[in-house]
């Protein structure tokens, strides 16, 4: 795949992304409505429930697809049958896994919340609890929905797994704005887990898993397109499943390792449901964090990814190495502009989601800390698709277990801070332990390769200055518009708040710009390349 072959399937997967995360930002804000953010028990009760099929999925087979799925078949193409055997095989195996998983995780839906929220009162566990029962069978259609687009990445057909989760946000909009006309809004939050009753509970948690079953039932009807016909085969010998099972089995490791972090997290971060921000607030502010990293590092490093397997196939480990540098220095600089624009537009951009003065300072200063540590979480996503792409899975377990060790330590110091910084200090310390882990990272997968160096320190230490300068401007635009002030212009209403959001984000952008230009960066004149291409397409 060339350069521009690279740069033109980023693009349609961002295009992709962006429409899914823009109705996801939808979705979301309405959700916010329904609930509350901020000091919402009930919303902090649904947001745990709906997390978990996430969790478990992850534990059970989502790191795991992600990790294997596209290397071995790009290997298995090589078979007589084009990998038509090794793929129903894996099929197969994966459902049988996956369904048993939402089976049993359903049916013991309240101990799972106990363990993600042991400090909560017991209504408020009975309430989660009520939720999980219908958000957990989500675990079998989100295993579904990555084991299908996987393998169609695999194959190169990245579209339907990047398109297909706007359909699941049209349903989740369409179910929360039912939900609200039937029960009601409750955008401060003050609806007591005692008020919910079986048909609220019923409405908003199985709309959510509607959405989910639809995103990934979807993707079935592509599987004709690039020539594959699934049929069942519990006969698992003779096409090579041992060496993904090697794989899978670091990967399986690593993934509880993080889950761990995850659980400690949650707990930790629900001391202060009820009171103050907590885990549903923490969520819709990693949402937005999440938007800049799915729409540029998530579709860069897809698309690298397959051609990275490639060339790891057939042990040309100098151009993993290439490919590798290449990604992480456009992932750097496009980042640390997202981070930039981040910190600048933190506080009127979540007046979307909370709608108090403090609710909007606890959120936005939340997301201002989790921006910091952007360009580093997102780097790491493409060493860990290198490692991937090398059938490593040892040394992506060693790289990976930095993060979960270290945060995990961080979370239980967060416990004894105040409720009401107790969500900031989660966020520093997910910025903190991202920073470093890239640092760490980056040094064992160059020693992998058996190369010097990938030529990104001083692109990540320049993208790292330009950021610093960008959201500097952006803050004082902010200052200026109000946006630090109860009685501020920018928090006035939401179309205040959503006009300093774009200016903001236009003097953040032509900072950033302005210097790339200035010091010659060649990612610049790569990206103007690319849009030039994309519009006369």
């Amino acid at each position: 795949m060339a350069g521009s072959s690279i740069g033109r399937a980023s693009m349609f997967l961002a295009s992709g992304t962006l429409v899914s995360r823009g109705l996801g930002f939808v979705k979301a804000i309405i959700l916010a409505q329904a609930l509350g953010v901020v000091a919402s028990a009930g919303a902090d009760a649904f947001a745990v429930a709906n997390q978990m099929p996430n969790a478990i999925y992850a534990i059970v087979a989502g790191g795991v697809l992600s990790a294997t799925l596209v290397p071995a078949i790009v290997r298995s193409a090589v078979h007589k049958d084009g990998g038509a055997a090794y793929i129903n095989k894996l099929v197969t195996i994966a459902l049988v896994i996956m369904t048993s998983a939402a089976l049993v995780a359903t049916l013991l839906a309240p101990l799972l919340v106990r363990v993600y929220a042991a400090s909560w009162s017991s209504d408020q566990l009975a309430l989660a609890s009520a939720f999980a029962y219908w958000c957990l069978p989500q675990i079998f259609f989100y295993g579904l929905y990555a084991l299908l687009g996987e393998i169609l990445n695999g194959r190169g057909s990245f579209g339907p797994f990047t398109w297909a989760p706007v359909a699941n946000n049209v349903i989740g909009i369409i179910g929360l704005s039912l939900f609200i006309a039937l029960f009601g809004a409750d955008s401060a939050g003050i609806r007591s887990v005692t008020d919910w009753t079986p048909d609220m509970v019923a409405w908003l948690a199985g709309t959510a898993t509607a959405g989910v079953a639809v995103q990934a039932l979807l993707l079935a009807f592509f599987w004709r397109r690039i020539g594959l016909k699934y049929r069942p085969d519990f006969r698992w010998r003779g096409v090579g499943l041992r060496d993904t099972g090697k794989m899978a089995g670091w990967t399986l490791a690593m993934i509880l390792a993080t889950q761990i972090e995850g659980v400690i997290e949650i707990n930790v971060a629900g001391l202060a449901s009820g009171t103050d921000a907590s885990v549903f607030t923490l969520q819709n502010a990693w949402l937005i964090f999440m938007v800049p990293h799915s729409i540029i590092a998530v579709s860069m490093g897809t698309a690298y990814y397959t051609r990275m397997s490639t060339h790891a196939a057939a042990n040309k480990l100098d151009l993993v190495a290439a490919d590798t540098g290449e990604s992480l220095r456009r992932v750097g600089y496009f980042m640390s502009w997202a981070a930039a624009g981040l910190m600048g537009v933190a506080l009127p951009f979540t007046t979307l989601f909370a709608h108090t003065f403090e609710g909007v300072w606890a959120m936005g200063w939340i997301l201002t800390v989790f921006a910091v540590g952007l360009p580093a979480y997102s780097g790491v996503f493409i060493l860990e698709r290198a490692l991937f792409a090398l059938n490593d899975g040892r040394l992506a377990f060693t790289v990976t277990m930095w993060q979960p060790v270290v945060l995990s330590t961080m979370m239980v110091g967060c416990a004894f801070l105040p409720h009401s910084i107790l969500a900031l200090g989660i966020a520093a310390s997910v910025s903190v332990s991202s920073i470093g882990w890239i640092v760490f990272g980056a040094f064992m997968v160059r020693r992998r390769l058996g190369v010097t160096s990938f030529n990104v320190v001083r692109s990540f230490l320049s993208a790292s200055a330009f950021g610093v300068i960008a959201a500097g401007v952006g803050m004082a635009v902010a200052w200026a518009l109000g946006a630090y002030s109860r009685e501020g212009w920018a928090l006035a209403n939401i179309g205040s708040a959503l006009g300093a959001t774009a200016i903001i984000g236009v003097a953040v952008t032509l900072t950033y710009v302005g210097l790339m230009a200035a010091f010659r960066v060649p990612e610049l004149g790569d990206a103007r390349r690319l849009l030039s291409r994309r519009s006369a397409e």
